[in-house]
């Protein structure tokens, strides 16, 4: 006989009982004196139970026998006659965590023999019962959903890899193991025999983010050696379960493509140069990094290894634009390691990315030509002086500066270098009225340190319009002539016959020659200024006129780039 007398196994037959009392004869009594709220199990016959009790004589309240003084709990089977009879029928509907009295007559105790000296012939029996596990061989997994994500990402199946959190406690509720309390999650292989039995099926099929409970039975569990001081043998197991990953070995990237610009001429490839914002969560959403956070986007090379393979891969075939998310797998990423306190080893990274733009250190400028006038004779070169309008904006769309922003449109003289170069290009070749797009890598634009209101290594888009274009004379020169000049010059300049031109009657005769397209100033800048210097370049005696012999100066004493 078992449990309930553990001193006295050699009594089973003892059952009976011999000149008892007619009054003898009453049934069990029980006395439910703490019931838990939740009761989702009653002891039923066949079932094995796990539990504590004093056992204690009713006449004189004397303990003939004490689990709790051993320090360990018994465990038998209900209902098999491994247990007192008046105890088989005292256990029955108890659940886990209830209290309860249970008086015992002689008759389905020991009878009018009694017990090895310890308990009296016709004593009644009180048991007093904390009940701490039911169990059936019947019994199977047990799961029950918590939380299911509406999208479920990947569920955890055979040969799987799998990152969770648990709360591990007995079917009283008392914890035996957490991996909160230890701020890692549990990481392994399913399917390998690196789990319980119970737990390996209790989390297949498991969604990222997903919580549940797995309740396992002993047998499945840590059965009858137990583990360690926190699970005690025989005992049920209720694990409440956060799936943080899930991935295999055979996992390659996921692509999801969220968006795509609606014009795309052109793809990254290897050797590309890209910029991209992006948010870096794990997959149960929580964001270890954001590009976005530190207003700055991710520059770098495609395919030189300055990132990590998963998105070294993920970042070729992209357009100017468009936004994907990426999610990674940890051996596409940073593997077992993880990268300090911010990613763990073994972590699956999901990267939602937006590209801002990408070039290959071999473009050249590109100019689309959107409106083009019919009449497109006279076009911009060196030296010419442009009068335009413009937006400047990232590839994004991001609006950087406008002509809009000032009164009047923008001023350059081509070749000056008074803009950058990738501009310089794009204006020239074009006509009044005329409209382009230019696109402006950064190598010919302001490089990879940027300027004020411009991003390092940003590509540049230009929309311009030529507002006035003024043809210019060489470099150095303040006017040239458009053909011959007059021959003799001083009759020509003199222009009332008088033999000497000052500065008044000088202007006149340059604006006239402007004027009938036979001469061509300096444009951009100041006539009046231009004019008075070249008139004190001839003047070489300073006495405010110029004489037909200050004109005519032999070739070794023309001064040089004289504008005559």
């Amino acid at each position: 006989m078992e449990p309930f007398l553990p001193l006295l196994p050699f009594l089973p037959f003892l059952l009976l009982c011999v000149n008892c009392a007619p009054e003898s004869f009453t049934d069990v009594k029980v006395d439910r004196y703490f019931t838990p709220t939740r009761c989702p199990r009653e002891v039923q016959t066949e079932d094995f139970i796990r539990y504590h009790f004093n056992g204690t004589l009713e006449e004189n309240g004397k303990q003939f026998d004490s689990s709790h003084d051993r320090v360990q709990a018994l465990v038998s089977q209900v209902g098999t006659g491994r247990l007192l009879s008046g105890m088989d029928r005292g256990l029955q509907g108890m659940c886990v965590n209830e209290r309860r009295k249970i008086s015992v007559p002689p008759h389905l105790a020991f009878g009018s023999v009694g017990a090895g000296g310890v308990i009296p012939p016709n004593a009644v029996l009180v048991y007093d019962v904390l009940l701490l596990d039911i169990w059936n061989t019947d019994d199977k997994v047990q799961v029950r959903t918590l939380y299911r994500p509406e999208n479920c990402i990947r569920a955890a199946a055979a040969s799987d890899f799998v990152r969770y959190h648990y709360n591990g406690t007995l079917l009283t509720g008392d914890g035996f193991d957490s991996s909160y309390s230890r701020n890692a999650t549990y990481d392994t292989y399913l399917g390998q025999g690196d789990l319980i039995e119970g737990m390996e099926e209790g989390l297949l099929g498991t969604c990222v983010g997903e919580r549940r409970v797995v309740i396992v039975p002993p047998f499945l569990g840590y059965g009858e050696k137990g583990s360690g001081s926190t699970v005690p043998p025989q005992a049920t197991l209720v694990y409440e379960v956060l799936m943080i990953d899930v991935f295999n070995s055979k996992d390659t990237i996921t692509v999801t493509v969220k968006e795509v610009p609606d014009s795309c001429n052109r793809r990254s490839k290897p050797g590309d140069f890209i910029r991209y914002h992006y948010n870096g969560t794990f997959q149960d959403g929580t964001l270890f990094d954001s590009s976005y956070q530190r207003n700055s986007t991710y520059n770098t090379y495609i395919g030189k290894g300055y990132v990590i393979r998963g998105m070294d891969q993920a970042l070729r075939g992209l357009c100017i634009g468009e936004k994907r998310r990426i999610i990674i797998p940890p051996h596409l990423a940073y593997g077992e390691s993880g990268v300090g306190h911010l990613i763990p080893g073994w972590t699956v990274l999901v990267f939602d990315i937006h590209v801002i733009d990408f070039h290959n250190p071999k473009d050249p400028v590109v100019i689309r030509t959107t409106l083009k006038p019919p009449d497109c004779s006279q076009i911009s070169e060196a030296n010419d002086w442009l009068q335009y309008r413009y937006n400047c904006s990232l590839m994004d769309g991001t609006l950087l500066y406008s002509s809009d922003q000032f009164d009047s449109p923008s001023v350059a003289t081509l070749g000056a270098n008074a803009v950058i170069s990738g501009l310089e290009t794009g204006l020239s070749g074009m006509c009044v009225g005329e409209k382009r797009q230019v696109v402006i890598p950064p190598h010919w634009a302001h490089g990879e340190n940027g300027a004020a209101g411009v991003p390092g290594s940003a590509v540049l888009l230009f929309e311009l319009e030529l507002v006035d274009l003024q043809k210019g004379v060489p470099d150095g020169f303040m006017f040239v002539w458009v053909e011959d000049g007059p021959e003799p010059l001083f009759p020509a300049m003199d222009l009332n016959g008088d033999k000497r031109v000052p500065l008044e009657e000088f202007s006149d005769f340059i604006n006239i020659q402007v004027k009938e397209g036979k001469g061509r100033l300096r444009p951009g800048v100041d006539r009046d200024a231009v004019i008075k210097d070249m008139f004190y370049n001839q003047d070489s005696n300073r006495d405010d006129k110029i004489t037909e012999d200050e004109v005519q100066l032999t070739d070794d004493t023309v001064p040089q780039r004289d504008e005559f």
